[in-house]
């Protein structure tokens, strides 16, 4: 395969690969995407070049994908909305230096032999994509191996190797088909093989079945768009929209589910709040319901707050709060405030206050109803980060606001959601305000979910939880390791074929 290894095709293979992820999910397009990438670098007459490609693939790649971001600029007045378009350029040119690294890697360590060049470019691509996730705080939105969730079997490797690890395989999967370019029927397998069996060996697997012990769970998607969600007057039909989702109490406890940010009372300081929520549950009800927290300083005035998880029994006692540890910068907290808010910058969600971080993953027993770990929101992308492990839940609850982020925005949210119920071997459940909301089996199977847009709840009750997977128990020490062993793999063929 030749393709001129010119920097306006890679800008355009990683726009192409960025149809590859939902809502599209269109991933051949990114396998073929990635394959001409390398091709391209595996031409290129110097590192510099190689570097450069890799950067302007990234640079499509980030620049569509992230489209969503945006959208969120759209939602409150203190910044224009075209500003929206300059974070994401921004974003991107700072995130393509990460496919750069792997581009760069192996045309430096792998160029001359095609499987080389394959094994060091996963291997590359891992670690690079491990260091998104990190570096900076992280931005792990949208890894390569969320590609293969639409594959459903596809993405049970996360089990045992991550999401890092995962990426890698499909990178590898992109540079064995161009090693067998030479023999295009050769080519054709490679690339057509694995997803047929991916596909199949879906088919084949039998669904894990519903605990029929387990608790009630009563998912509520009020469809409350942003526009509505902080305008003056619209408190009562909102909280009436909940009200009415969630139903009257029945015999049988339940576990009733509401959005990140549902109510817009200071639970803790308002025992009216909380007397106006205990009348909706019956005697055994919990709700589990997204707030605000607020800190006090020493001087007896609010300093900040916190996105926090409110547990809430039948009497109005708050039984159990959980505080958002990964926050989002821009969103939650204004990075450097004193110079960014004096040149006419803000935070999207509305407030003065910066959000301050919690303690990070944690679970808590719910009296009758098992133990519920939790991640907010936007913390769920952290492959390796979202599970107590010293005291393993049985379920993880989402709760999130993608009310924010458009129509590609949500899905990307859900598939990198069912890739963390597939490496923990954990329930994990959603519910947001406008979609998707969903109860996702341990093995990434959607158990039951309501589309986007659209009011509704879910009545179910959640899949056993598996036990610990391997990545569970180890983390992210596996894609690294795999890592290695593709480096020694390389090495090993190299002096083979000397």
């Amino acid at each position: 395969m030749k393709i001129a290894p010119r920097l306006p095709f890679a800008l355009i293979a990683g726009l192409v690969s960025a149809l590859g992820f939902a809502p599209l999910d269109l991933w051949p397009l990114a396998l073929v995407a990635l394959v001409a990438l390398l091709a391209m670098v595996g031409q290129a007459p110097s590192l510099r070049r190689a570097l450069a490609l890799g950067w302007m693939f990234g640079l499509g790649h980030f620049a569509l994908g992230l489209n969503w971001i945006a959208t969120a600029f759209t939602y409150q007045a203190a910044m224009p909305a075209w500003l929206g378009w300059i974070a994401v350029l921004l974003l991107s040119l700072y995130l393509a230096l990460f496919p750069a690294i792997a581009t760069g890697l192996a045309w430096r360590w792998g160029r001359g032999d095609p499987v080389r060049f394959a094994l060091i470019f996963a291997a590359a691509w891992i670690v690079a994509e491990w260091l998104r996730a990190t570096l900076f705080t992280g931005f792990a939105w949208n890894p390569l191996g969320v590609l293969l969730v639409p594959l459903g079997a596809g993405a049970l490797p996360a089990r045992w190797i991550g999401t890092y690890g995962l990426s890698g395989l499909f990178a590898l999967w992109a540079g064995l088909a161009l090693a067998a370019a030479p023999r295009r029927r050769a080519m054709a397998a490679v690339l057509i093989v694995p997803a047929i069996t991916f596909l199949l060996w879906q088919f084949a697997r039998a669904p894990i079945a519903a605990d029929p012990a387990a608790p009630r769970l009563r998912v509520v998607q009020p469809n409350i768009g942003q526009q509505e969600k902080w305008q003056p007057g619209f408190e009562r039909a909102n909280f009436g929209r909940l009200a009415a989702l969630t139903g009257p109490p029945g015999a049988e406890p339940r576990l009733i589910l509401w959005p990140e940010a549902a109510v817009p009372d200071y639970l803790e300081e308002e025992p009216g709040a909380r007397a106006r929520l205990a009348r909706l549950l019956g005697p055994r009800d919990i709700l589990l319901t997204g707030g605000v927290a607020l800190v006090w300083g020493k001087d007896g005035h609010v300093a900040a707050a916190r996105n926090s998880l409110f547990a809430l029994n039948g009497a109005g006692n708050l039984i159990g709060r959980y505080d958002k540890a990964h926050l989002v910068p821009y969103g939650e907290y204004l990075p450097m405030r004193t110079i960014l808010s004096a040149i006419g910058l803000s935070r999207l969600a509305p407030g003065d206050l910066d959000f301050l971080p919690g303690p990070g993953a944690q679970s808590f027993a719910l009296p009758g109803l098992g133990t519920v770990g939790y991640q907010i929101c936007y913390e769920i992308i952290f492959s390796g980060h979202v599970v107590d492990a010293a005291n393993r839940p049985a379920m993880l609850f989402n709760p999130s606001n993608d009310a924010w982020f458009g129509a590609w925005g949500p899905p990307q949210h859900l598939a990198q959601a069912r890739l963390r119920a597939i490496e923990e071997g954990i329930t994990v459940v959603r519910s947001t305000p406008t979609g998707i909301s969903a109860v996702i089996a341990p093995d990434g199977r959607l158990a039951a979910h309501l589309p986007w847009r659209a009011a509704g709840t879910i009545d179910a009750r959640f899949p056993r939880a598996t036990p610990p997977t391997l990545f569970a128990q180890a983390g992210n020490i596996l894609p690294l390791l795999l890592a290695a062993l593709l480096i020694a793999a390389a090495i090993a063929l190299r002096r083979f074929r000397r």
